[in-house]
Parts: structure tokens; C-alpha cells; sequence
């Protein structure tokens, strides 16, 4: 057998597409083969099935090797009546792969004058630019290829190595710093070295390196983090600018841009991992890879010049160097990738991996730069600090001399505040004195108040106690206990309100009520009452003098409506809310002229002890309650008295 032998276009080898889930035992009894020729290719959503036989026809036992760089190989190998199967492939784990060492070898064993029957089943996870035949290759055959492509990789696995190491022993000094220091820089600029790092494994698991390539136990989370991780980076990058420069200092407007940008760029990271984790799409990955390289790059050339003209921090000439290494290396990487010159022998970036090493380089060198300029950060803080010392020590003294003439002026303040704190006491002394006789008036304004409501009954009760002497003394003994009766009632509910210093009008209402039914029954007839109001909910609302209508009523009665010799003797008293209270008491009397004139058996004293009342109540209250009397006339001739009570806030 040669050293290798393609199995494209090879007549003996037949090729069959199916759907992948389509089970191996379906595929045996598949009888539409043909034959295999470039235009077979794997795809993520379907199955190229591949068919042939080895023959041996030697004594010894051969080892043959299928070479292919399909995500995922199975291989079917007839032993007797039975299939041996073996799993290889990018995509498949460590521990499930048939060779150890590399995953796009998966050895055959053919034993002694023996044919095998083989079924090999190619999948592809994504599409890829690479132009993958399937070959066998002999045992000479695979031992020189490993030879020469390890040879091939050995200067990239040695950079990566490099790269890694170099990563590692930054990441120990910046811990060491953040634990002492406890600064967010440093935890920032530990995300950044710590996602290169994982970017840094995550390309070496591409490589033949036999060292610290444990994401051959998950190549599906290593590819599908490879976008996000450079993301994560990107993120902690622009926050560890935005405390290394103070950009905040600077332009807020900026700080805020780079801050929403790394925002973005942490919030791409996780989407794009889930997506590609659980819903992968590999056009629309490929779709949403170019747009966004579109926004961020130009989006990216805009803040580096804005901060270059904005910022003039001492470290921003580390962060120019940086950046520019960078942003040439990630444009190089990414031409190198789209153009797939890593797949030409005849570029100088004719090895697998160099976008990602020319990237790699640019980020090495951005990580140098901002090393030094974290250790020149920390001799300017020093010397800040430093500076800030003599400032202090200078301010101290300035301290001292401030506080002796403050001392000086302290004590004549005193001086003067002595003198104006015994001036104030003296004056509160005479405002306490002052008060202490305000209160005591009051009180005496309080008591004249009692002592007139006093007067007041007394006066009521000689009144109605006459009214029933003159019922009894006109035989009318009925009405007289029918009187005493309702009289009674009446005048517990006076007693009942002697003590309050306030009723409300509903309250004295219902006295007025029942007083001037005491008197229809009294006087016959010839009198008749009305009392017009909207609603006793309204009248609620206001508070007076307790036994104040009372004796107005009483005095129209007995020295305005009883003289007359009028047939019918009227009273009216309205309740008018319309706007606040108004009371008007109004009868057809013979008037206050004629009243004066005529000789009575005791002095009217009902009017001048309301008025005495209303005088103290609007002293000692928020509230006045205005007292007026009118005549009412036509010609001179008297038809009666009006009373208007008018109650204000």
C-alpha cells in the first residue's frame, strides 16, 4: 500500500447523503450509492456516508489511518458479523475519541489475508473554508505527517506557550497588587488578562501541543467561546482605560460612551455564547460576526481619537502604543482569516493558526504596555502622594497659625456673646413675666365667661318658671304639666351643655327646638314658630357658645311677641349655610322703642349677656361670631326686631 491514499474520486468508494439522525443499520440497507467524488461535502445538518473495503493481503497485521478534518467521524469497521465503531473528530471529547493524540487520525487495524467492510459517517458542526477529502494513510504514512506537521506547529506551539506563561505570571503580580491595594484598576485589569488567558487555551487546542490542552475534553464550549471571550476582554479592557486615564476627569460625556460601548460588549459576550451554546445557526453566526466587526471597529477608531484629544493623562502615550498593536494586529488577523492565507503554502502566514497568532502578538504587546504603565501609575501615585504629604504638612501649618487667631477672635466673640445672651435674657425674662399676665387675664376673661353662662340659666329657669305660674294661675293645669314636663327635658339637656365650653349648632338646635315648643304651648294659637335650615349635616360643621339662641328666642318672646296685641304672633329662625353661617332671628313684635317703654316685672338681661358673651368667645377663639340688631319699620311704625348672627373663620 502507498503512504497515502485519497478516497475522492476513487472508484471503489461510494458516497451517500442522508439525514443525520438516520440510524446505521437504515444506511446498510441503502442501495442508492454512488460514486464519491467533489461534490460530496459534510454539512452541520446533514450525513455524508462514506462506503468501501480494505483488503490485507500480507501476513502481518497492518495498521492503516483515516485522515479527516470533519468535526465528527464515525467509522464503522465489519469484524465477522459485527461493526467495530470508532468516534474521532474536532468536536468530539477527549475521552470519547478513538485516538488519544490527534483527533483527524483514527487508526484501522486489518488483520492477516482478512477484507473489511467500512462505513464512515462525516458531520460537519459549522461550515468551514477548508477543503476536506477524506485519505488513508499507511502506518509510514501517518508517522510522517504527524512528524512534519508537529515540526510544522512547533514554532506556533511554542508562541502560545509563551503567550500563556506570559499571561500567568502578569496575572500573580496584578493579584498581588489588588489584594494589597483593593483598587478596582487592578480587579479590571484581572478580567482582561484572565479572558486572554482562556483565549490563549482555547487556541492552543488547535495545535498538536501536548501540554495544557485540557478544552480537547470540551471542544464544542472552546469553539463556542471563542468569540465571547474576546469580548469579555474587550469589556474589562475599556474599564480598566476608563480608571488608568480618569477619563470621568476629563469628559464625562466620554467616560459614559466607553462605558455603555463595554456594557455592550459584556452583554454580546453572553448572547453570543447562549446562542451559540444552545440555538446555534451557522449563517447567522457568520451574519452577526461581520456586523458586528462593522460597528465596533469604526465605533472603536472614534473613542481611541477621542480620548486622545480629550484626556491628557501622563499614561496616555502607554495607552497609544497599546492600541495601535492592537487594532494592527486585529486588522491583520482579520484579513489574514478572510482572505485564508493561514491555508496558503506559499504566504508568510501560511500556518494554521496565524490570525490568531498575529492577534495574539498585537495583545501581548498591548498587555506589556499597559504593565508598564500600571508600574508608572504606581510611581505617579507615590509621587502624588508624596506631594499631597507636603501639602498636608504646609496646610498643618497654616492649620496652627489659623487656629491661634481663630482662638483670638473666639474669645472676643465670647465677649460679645455673653453680653448679648444677658440681654436676651432679660428680655425673655420680661417676655415670661409678660405672658404670665396674658395668661392670668385670660384666665379671668375664662371665668367672666362662666360667670355669665351662669347668669344665664338662672335667668331662663325665672322665666320659664313664670310661664308655668301664669298657666297655673289661668286654670290651665293641663298645659301646665304638660309644660313642667317638656320643661324638665329641656332644662336637663341645658345642664347637660353648661359645662362645654362649645356645642355645635345641631346640638344648640335641638335646645331651640324644644324651647320653643315649651312656648307654643304656653302662649296658644296666637303663636306660631318656623324654624328653616338645609340640613342639620351642614349645621354640624360649625361650633358656638352653648345656650346662645336660647335667650335671644326667649327675650322676642317675652318682651317683643307677648306685649303685642297682634292676633297672630310670629317667629323665624333661618340657619343659612349658603356660603358660612348666618342666623337670623326675626319677629313681628312690637319692636326694642315700644318694648322700652313698657314697665316689666324684671329687667331684660338675655341680650346684653349674649352680646357680653359673644365679646369674650371672640377674644379667646379663631373664630368671631358677629352680633347685630334691626328694627324693622315702615313709616315709623314698628313691625318688629330682627337678630343677625354671622359666624366667620
Amino acid at each position: 500500500m502507498a503512504n497515502k491514499l485519497p478516497l475522492v474520486n476513487n472508484e471503489f468508494v461510494q458516497a451517500l447523503e442522508t439525514a443525520l439522525e438516520t440510524p446505521f443499520e437504515a444506511i446498510r440497507k441503502k442501495n442508492n450509492w454512488k460514486p464519491y467524488d467533489a461534490s460530496y461535502k459534510a454539512k452541520p445538518n446533514t450525513a455524508l456516508w462514506l462506503k468501501f473495503q480494505l483488503e490485507n493481503r500480507t501476513e502481518d497485521t497492518l495498521h492503516s489511518y483515516l485522515y479527516s478534518l470533519d468535526h465528527f467521524t464515525t467509522i464503522y469497521q465489519q469484524k465477522g458479523e459485527n461493526f467495530k465503531t470508532f468516534k474521532n473528530g474536532t468536536f468530539v471529547p477527549l475521552p470519547e475519541r478513538a485516538n488519544k493524540s490527534i483527533d483527524f487520525f483514527t487508526e484501522l487495524t486489518l488483520e492477516p489475508f482478512k477484507k473489511s467492510q467500512f462505513y464512515v459517517k462525516l458531520n460537519a458542526n459549522h461550515f468551514t473554508g477548508i477543503l476536506n477529502y477524506p485519505i488513508i494513510y499507511s502506518d509510514k504514512g501517518h508517522f510522517n505527517y504527524f512528524q512534519n506537521n508537529y515540526e510544522y506547529q512547533s514554532n506556533e506551539i511554542a508562541f502560545i506557550y509563551f503567550y500563556i506563561i506570559s499571561l500567568i505570571t502578569i496575572i500573580i503580580f496584578m493579584v498581588v497588587f489588588w489584594l494589597r491595594l483593593s483598587a478596582n484598576l487592578y480587579l479590571y485589569y484581572l478580567g482582561y488578562l484572565f479572558f486572554q488567558l482562556i483565549y490563549g487555551f482555547i487556541v492552543l487546542r488547535s495545535t498538536l501541543a501536548p501540554v495544557g490542552n485540557f478544552f480537547e475534553y470540551f471542544p464544542k464550549l472552546s469553539y463556542n467561546l471563542n468569540e465571547p471571550v474576546q469580548f469579555a476582554f474587550i469589556g474589562f479592557y475599556i474599564f480598566f482605560i476608563i480608571n488608568l486615564l480618569t477619563v470621568e476627569k476629563y469628559d464625562k460625556a466620554l467616560a459614559r460612551a466607553l462605558k455603555y460601548l463595554g456594557y455592550a460588549c459584556f452583554i454580546y459576550a453572553i448572547s453570543r455564547f447562549l446562542i451559540a451554546q444552545f440555538f446555534y445557526d451557522a449563517y447567522l453566526m457568520v451574519l452577526v460576526f461581520t456586523i458586528v466587526r462593522i460597528i465596533i471597529l469604526p465605533l472603536n477608531f472614534v473613542l481611541i481619537f477621542w480620548i486622545i484629544f480629550k484626556v491628557k493623562h501622563p499614561l496616555l502615550i502607554y495607552f497609544i502604543v497599546g492600541q495601535s498593536f492592537f487594532f494592527i494586529a486585529a486588522l491583520s488577523a482579520s484579513y489574514i482569516g478572510s482572505a485564508g492565507l493561514q491555508y496558503s503554502s506559499d504566504s508568510i502566514f501560511g500556518f494554521n493558526e496565524s490570525p490568531n497568532i498575529i492577534f495574539q502578538i498585537g495583545l501581548l504587546i498591548e498587555v506589556y504596555c499597559f504593565s508598564l504603565a500600571l508600574g508608572e501609575n504606581v510611581i505617579l501615585l507615590q509621587k502624588e502622594k508624596e506631594i499631597a504629604n507636603d501639602a498636608l504638612i504646609t496646610q498643618l501649618q497654616e492649620n496652627k497659625l489659623l487656629q491661634e487667631n481663630m482662638n483670638l477672635e473666639l474669645d472676643k466673640q465670647i465677649s460679645e456673646k455673653t453680653a448679648e445672651l444677658i440681654k436676651l435674657y432679660s428680655k425673655i425674662e420680661k417676655e415670661k413675666e409678660q405672658k404670665i399676665k396674658d395668661d392670668f387675664t385670660q384666665k379671668i376673661k375664662e371665668t367672666e365667661m362662666v360667670a355669665l353662662r351662669s347668669q344665664m340659666n338662672p335667668h331662663f329657669i325665672f322665666n320659664s318658671l313664670s310661664a308655668i305660674k301664669h298657666l297655673i294661675m289661668t286654670s290651665r293645669n293641663d298645659d301646665a304639666v304638660k309644660y313642667l314636663d317638656d320643661f324638665s327635658s329641656l332644662l336637663r339637656g341645658i345642664l347637660k351643655n353648661s359645662n362645654l365650653k362649645k356645642i355645635t349648632v345641631e346640638e344648640e338646635l335641638e335646645i331651640l327646638e324644644l324651647y320653643l315648643s315649651l312656648e307654643e304651648n304656653r302662649m296658644g294659637t296666637e303663636f306660631s314658630y318656623s324654624i328653616q335650615y338645609v340640613s342639620k349635616e351642614a349645621l354640624s360643621q360649625f361650633q358656638i357658645p352653648p345656650l346662645l339662641l336660647q335667650p335671644l328666642v326667649e327675650n322676642a318672646i317675652w318682651h317683643g311677641l307677648h306685649p303685642s296685641l297682634k292676633i297672630k304672633k310670629k317667629l323665624n329662625v333661618i340657619f343659612d349655610t349658603t356660603e358660612n353661617l348666618q342666623i337670623i332671628i326675626e319677629d313681628n313684635g312690637i319692636g326694642r322703642k315700644e318694648s322700652g317703654k313698657k314697665k316689666k316685672l324684671h329687667e331684660s338681661m338675655g341680650t346684653t349677656i349674649v352680646q357680653d358673651r359673644l365679646t369674650l368667645y371672640n377674644h379667646l377663639n379663631d373664630q368671631a361670631i358677629h352680633f347685630k340688631i334691626i328694627d324693622l319699620e315702615n313709616e315709623g311704625r314698628a313691625l318688629g326686631t330682627k337678630i343677625i348672627l354671622t359666624y366667620e373663620d
